[in-house]
């Protein structure tokens, strides 16, 4: 069965990636998602505007990273 895409990862899951800026810095998507709703569709805003980008670390981490011009 096909798993859903998450809006802000992709395929890859919110509770895998970690927010790598900001006030945020540390929480997982998925807690995003529960906590901020309004952050979390900020966050879908970024993805669609193409402002940031996941990569994983040597830890084997994936921290989600923005465009530090968004951050001023």
């Amino acid at each position: 069965m096909k798993q859903p895409q998450s809006p802000v990862t992709g395929v890859l899951d919110e509770d895998q990636v970690f927010l790598d800026f900001g006030e945020h810095f540390g929480k997982s998507i998925l807690e995003i998602s529960d906590t901020t709703p309004d952050y979390y569709s900020f966050l879908i805003e970024q993805r669609d505007k193409g402002n940031f980008q996941i990569k994983r670390t040597k830890e084997k981490i994936f921290r989600l990273h923005c465009n530090s011009s968004l951050l001023n």
